[in-house]
């Protein structure tokens, strides 16, 4: 299920270009255009979900998928020794600006803690 107005299910259809770094038919990943660390990857489902508060028990497979992908991005990206962020924004008060659900993978740097 996609969304024709959501601007992230116009990336997974090629629609709008991105530079994807990852995709299979479950989850797709792109750099962020508006980098926030060295490495800044956007992990997303390809099925269209608002946002974490919409997430459902049906869902449980795909979050396990998204987990394992977020791994596999991380080494390929050379984060896994060192480390690196995983951050997810729910709803506006959580910093979520576009309405599918998504996961910002940082590194490449020493991520400060708090975030924000």
């Amino acid at each position: 299920m996609t969304d024709s107005t959501c601007l992230f299910c116009r990336i997974i259809s090629g629609e709008i270009p991105s530079e994807k770094v990852y995709e299979d038919d479950q989850v797709t990943a792109f750099k962020d255009i508006n980098p926030a660390a060295p490495v800044h990857i956007l992990v997303i489902p390809n099925a269209h979900i608002a946002s974490l508060a919409e997430v459902e028990s049906a869902h449980q497979d795909l979050m396990g998928r998204l987990v394992v992908t977020f791994k596999e991005i991380a080494a390929a990206q050379g984060l896994a020794e060192r480390g690196y962020r995983l951050v997810v924004n729910c709803g506006e008060d959580g910093g979520q600006t576009v309405g599918h659900l998504h996961f910002h993978l940082l590194g490449g740097r020493n991520l400060n803690w708090p975030p924000g």
